[in-house]
């Protein structure tokens, strides 16, 4: 919906704060290119750019109370509004305007900091309350809004982007090396603490108090997904109704708009059973948005023209190919402030920009893999255990010796070793192994220490899953990995989704996260997440009626991106060089020796090492725009020429 951006100043002087506030949100101004404001009050710095999506005419932000005593801006979607407001007006506050932006005001001066308990959609939001002098800040559930900040115990400032921050002559971008070897093995940094020393996000289902008068500095949990209790004795049938009772309510929600609304359409069973509902709720035409690649075998595009021409919808799609893609990188590594964890985030963007020639809003499928076992390493995981638990029988010395010769044998074929090493027989039977480094990792802690020069005091690539894995005692084991999945995983997904869509200034909502859902979703038994081989049991059975059975059953593709193939084209050249030069962030961190061995090795076809060179890559990109201060027009992926090639 829009962007937020500003700063409380406790006692540094750096002038007048208005040119850089207006520096902070011009910066973001994608986000909310209709309309911008600001509010100013002794030290306190409040900026805003509006996606005009609600109350057109008087939705305008920063936003104040009847007597101008507190103050909001705010980037989001509160969609049961509408049901809060009439127990507001009887307590007395006077509403001015139709909007959200005022519900949660009045929903703050009569609750306090609990009003963000009352509240159903996404959010990341500020108050200044004038008579307290106090702030208090808070971000959704979870975490489909982005609020980053920094804090050095005189200045607090904070934005929708992290971008914002380093227009504050205070805030310097410097790189937190700590992180690395997270980054390495999953792409991203899934605690508070980002790339950037010293800026943090503030984490979902959580808010944050700063006073200035003492000043004190605050920040509490208020939401958590549930442990689920007892078993319930019902039978599944009743499971699934109620499911698709609860997938209509919370699209037919998202439906509120007083602006154009579409679908992002994949043909995959989420977004085919949210376009197929959205079109019997809907009296005007729905318009769906598809992404695909000349190479047919990565590409969805034909399951979604499918879907379009099955429910009825009004379907447009763009093919992105291997130069654009590259070409649109280090424009979208800007957008997304850190190295872009999935191939598929460029692909994101450019089908944003195809939903924005027609609407400001899209509804997505976001969410569902994560809450009812879509991933197909949730189902490998359980059998590799199940296996580990007999395999165990084997004294550990002589399963060592068979990992060990599996990894090293000329004996298999390339493929089938690599398939071994991804069982109970390749890997040792902690989750870091069996689990962790089988499913996520690019670079193996091993690879890591032969490739990197890692700092000292570097953090484990594996604490932050491990810890919410351990958040995750008293759930079942399926339960548990999807836990720390929605804590970690999800969080970093919901990112890529709301940075790239306001790269094209169109707003995303995301139905399947509703938190009601996601706390029924919790109770929900393990067989009817996953049963046998099929993953999202529940979801494919409550909309059978909706979708043939080739859509519903049919193999996930997971958002494809042919990036293997296109980094064995010769006209990837550029990338390599790139890789090479000895003036990048790489130069710090990365023994060239190594570097050039694994290039060297996937470009021969020995060794099939995608993965690890699209993070060292993104690294790169990022290092020369954030840390290097470059334009990301003036980092080059391909020369017009290159771009020529048949």
């Amino acid at each position: 919906m829009c962007g937020i951006a500003g700063f409380l100043d406790l006692g540094r002087s750096t002038g007048s704060g208005s040119p850089v506030l207006r520096r902070m949100t011009e910066i973001i101004r994608h986000r909310g290119p209709d309309d911008s404001g600001f509010f100013e009050d002794d030290g306190v710095h409040l900026g805003h750019r509006r996606l005009s999506i609600i109350d057109l005419a008087t939705g305008a932000q920063p936003m104040s109370n009847e007597d101008g005593t507190r103050w909001i801006i705010y980037n989001g979607e509160i969609f049961n509004h509408q049901d809060l407001r009439p127990e507001l007006e009887r307590a007395g506050h006077r509403y001015r305007t139709h909007s959200d932006t005022e519900t949660i005001l009045h929903a703050f001066e009569e609750y306090g900091g609990a009003c963000v308990e009352r509240f159903r959609g996404m959010f990341a939001f500020v108050i200044w309350d004038q008579n307290s002098r106090t702030l208090f800040c808070a971000r959704d559930r979870l975490g489909i809004k982005p609020f980053y900040y920094y804090w050095d115990g005189r200045l607090f400032a904070f934005a929708s982007e992290i971008k914002a921050l380093f227009e504050h002559p205070a805030i310097s971008p410097a790189f937190e090396d700590s992180l690395l070897a997270e980054y390495l093995s999953f792409g991203y940094i899934s605690e508070e603490r980002t790339l950037f020393r010293g800026i943090r996000k503030l984490l979902p289902g959580h808010v944050l108090t700063l006073r200035a008068a003492d000043p004190q500095f605050a920040i509490r949990r208020y939401w958590d997904v549930p442990v689920p209790g007892e078993p319930e004795k019902r039978d599944d049938a009743s499971w699934i109704r109620e499911f698709r009772q609860r997938l209509e309510e919370t699209v037919r929600m998202r439906l509120m708009n007083d602006v154009p609304l579409g679908m992002f359409l994949s043909g995959g069973v989420d977004s085919s059973a949210i376009a197929a509902l959205m079109k019997r709720m809907v009296s005007g035409p729905v318009k769906t948005f598809s992404v695909g690649y000349p190479e047919e075998a990565y590409s969805e595009l034909s399951y979604a023209r499918r879907v379009a021409d099955i429910i009825g919808t009004e379907h447009h799609e763009v093919v992105v190919g291997m130069e654009d893609f590259f070409r649109s990188l280090p424009h979208l590594i800007w957008h997304e402030d850190e190295p872009i964890t999935w191939p598929s985030s460029v692909s994101l963007h450019f089908v944003s920009q195809l939903a924005a020639r027609e609407v400001k809003v899209v509804l997505t499928g976001e969410g569902s893999d994560e809450l009812f076992a879509g991933y197909g390493r949730y189902r490998w995981q359980l059998l590799n255990s199940r296996w580990m638990s007999i395999y165990r029988i084997v004294p550990a010395v002589v399963r060592s010796r068979i990992r060990s010769s599996i990894a090293g044998t000329s004996l298999l074929r390339a493929e089938l070793r690599r398939k071994l090493q991804h069982t109970f027989v390749g890997c040792s039977e902690d989750l870091e192994s069996l689990y962790l480094g089988n499913f996520y990792s690019a670079f193996s802690e091993a690879e890591q220490a032969r490739l990197c020069a890692l700092p000292n005091g570097a953090s484990s690539p594996y604490q932050n899953f491990l810890r919410y894995w351990q958040d995750g005692a008293g759930r079942s084991t399926l339960g548990r990995l999807l836990y720390a999945d929605q804590k970690t995983y999800l969080v970093e997904l919901l990112m890529k989704q709301d940075q790239m869509s306001m790269s094209a200034s169109i707003e995303s909502r995301v139905p399947l996260l509703d938190h009601p859902l996601v706390e029924f979703a919790a109770r929900v038994p393990d067989h009817l997440k996953l049963r046998g081989a099929t993953g999202k049991y529940i979801v494919k059975k409550a909309v059978e009626d909706l979708l043939p059975h080739e859509i519903l059953y049919r193999r996930k593709m997971g958002f494809p991106t042919p990036i293997r193939k296109w980094l064995l084209d010769r006209r990837a050249a550029p990338l390599y060089e790139l890789l090479r030069t000895r003036n990048g962030v790489l130069r710090e961190y990365v023994d060239h020796a190594a570097l050039e061995g694994l290039l060297d090795r996937h470009q021969r076809g020995v060794e099939d090492a995608t993965d690890r060179i699209w993070r060292l890559l993104n690294f790169q990109i990022w290092g020369e725009i954030f840390l290097g201060g470059k334009d990301p027009r003036e980092v080059s992926l391909f020369s017009p020429a290159a771009t020529q090639i048949a």
